[in-house]
C-alpha cells in the first residue's frame, strides 16, 4: 500500500511494538539501520508506534489495549522488541502482549535462521561452527503453548494444576507443509523432524504421522527424523547434518536459542512470525528478552533486531535492501565489530549501528 505525506511517498506501514526491558533501545537502533538500507533504494516506510507492553499494564491492568488486534491489522508487519518485566508475572505479559498477537492473528509459522559469521566467536571449534547454516521452523499457534489447562483446587492440599499440549491435524499439516516448501528452496532440500513420540505418544504421535503424510508430495526432499534430546547433540558436534528444522513449540524455543548461543550470544538471533493469511501482518522480532540487568546502559546488541528487520524486508519484497543490510553485518563482523559485552566486546549499541551506518554508506 501507499501512503503519502508531503512530497514522501511511504511504500510499507509498519507498526512499531518497542515493548520492555531492552526492546526500545534495539528496536530505535534498528530502525536506523532499516530505514538508511531503505533509502538508497529510494523506499519508505510509515511507521506507527504503539507503548504497549508492561508500563502499559501498570497503567491500564493490560497489556494493550482490546481493540489493539484492529489497529495492527491496518499495517503491513509488525516491529516488535521484547516483552517482560521483573515485576509482572512472565506468564501475564507474554500472553497479554505476544502471544495475544501471534494467535490471534494466526502467525502459525516461526522462522528462526542461524548462521555462522565469520569474525563471531562461538563456544564451538571453528571448523564445526562453521557448518552452522539452519532455519529453525517452530510451530507458533499450539502444541505445548496453545493455553490449554489450569488450575483446580486452588491454594488448598490437592492443589493441581494441568498443562495440555494441543495438537491438530490442520496445525501440524499446515506447518509441516511451510517447512517442506522452505526446504525445497533451498540448495540442500533437507528437512529434519524433531520429537519426542518415543514418550509422548499421542500428540507427538500425530505430529510424526502428519509430517510423513505432507513428505509425499515433496519427493525431492530428504528427510531425517531426530528425538529434541539427540538434536542437541547433532546441533553441538555434527551441524553440518542440519539444514531446515522443524519442530513444535516447546521443542523450537529451546533449540533456537541454543542455536543462537552456539553462533556467539542470544543476541544476534532473529524471528519472523509468519501469517500466510494475506489480511493478517506477519511481525518480526529479536529472539533475545527484556533483559532487565543491562537496561538503559547502552550496550543491548541489536544485531538480533536488525537481522529481524532483514527479514521483515524480505517479507515486504525489499530483497535488495535487506540483502544490503545482512552483507553490511557481515562486513561489520569479518573487521571485529565493534562488539556489544555479550560478544566479548565493549562497545556501545550505539557504536554498532554507526558502524553498520558507516558501512551502508
Amino acid at each position: 500500500m501507499k501512503h503519502s505525506n508531503k512530497n514522501t511517498k511511504f511504500k510499507h506501514n509498519i507498526a512499531i511494538i518497542p515493548g520492555d526491558g531492552i526492546g526500545p533501545e534495539v528496536i530505535s537502533a534498528s530502525l536506523k539501520v532499516i530505514k538508511k538500507a531503505l533509502k538508497i533504494e529510494n523506499v519508505y516506510i510509515k511507521e506507527k508506534q504503539y507503548p504497549w507492553g508492561s508500563n502499559y499494564f501498570k497503567k491500564y491492568n493490560q497489556m494493550m489495549p482490546k481493540n489493539g488486534l484492529d489497529k495492527l491489522k491496518q499495517h503491513d508487519a509488525i516491529f516488535f522488541g521484547a516483552v517482560g518485566d521483573k515485576n509482572i508475572d512472565d506468564d501475564i505479559t507474554l500472553w497479554g502482549l505476544r502471544l495475544e498477537i501471534c494467535q490471534n492473528l494466526d502467525q502459525f509459522a516461526n522462522i528462526r535462521p542461524s548462521k555462522y559469521i565469520e569474525g563471531i566467536d562461538t563456544p564451538l571449534n571453528i571448523n564445526i561452527a562453521k557448518n552452522i547454516d539452519w532455519i529453525i521452523v517452530r510451530e507458533n499457534s499450539e502444541g505445548e503453548y496453545a493455553g490449554s489447562g489450569g488450575i483446580i483446587h486452588k491454594n488448598l492440599p490437592l492443589e493441581v494444576g494441568s498443562e495440555l499440549a494441543i495438537f491438530t491435524r490442520e496445525g501440524c499439516r499446515r506447518i509441516h507443509e511451510y517447512a517442506f516448501k522452505l526446504a525445497l528452496s533451498r540448495p540442500r532440500k533437507n528437512l529434519t523432524l524433531i520429537t519426542k513420540s518415543n514418550a509422548q505418544r499421542h500428540g507427538m504421535k500425530l505430529w510424526d504421522k502428519i509430517f510423513y503424510e505432507v513428505k509425499e508430495k515433496y519427493p525431492t526432499v530428504k528427510v531425517n527424523k531426530l528425538l529434541v534430546d539427540a538434536a542437541t547433540a547433532v546441533m553441538v558436534n555434527s551441524p553440518e547434518k542440519l539444514d531446515v528444522v522443524v519442530a513444535t513449540n516447546l521443542h523450537a524455543d529451546i533449540l533456537s536459542d541454543l542455536a543462537s548461543a552456539l553462533t556467539g550470544s542470544l543476541g544476534i538471533g532473529a524471528t519472523a512470525n509468519i501469517s500466510t493469511n494475506k489480511n493478517f501482518p506477519s511481525m518480526f522480532e529479536p529472539i533475545h528478552g527484556s533483559a532487565f540487568d543491562i537496561v538503559g546502559k547502552n550496550i543491548a546488541n541489536p544485531i538480533g533486531a536488525i537481522w529481524s528487520g532483514v527479514l521483515m524486508l524480505k517479507h515486504l519484497g525489499e530483497h535488495k535492501a535487506a540483502d544490503r543490510i545482512y552483507n553490511a553485518i557481515k562486513i561489520y563482523a569479518k573487521n571485529k565489530g565493534p562488539f556489544t559485552p555479550d560478544l566479548g566486546g565493549k562497545a556501545k549499541t550505539e557504536d554498532v549501528v554507526n558502524k553498520l551506518l558507516s558501512i551502508l554508506d
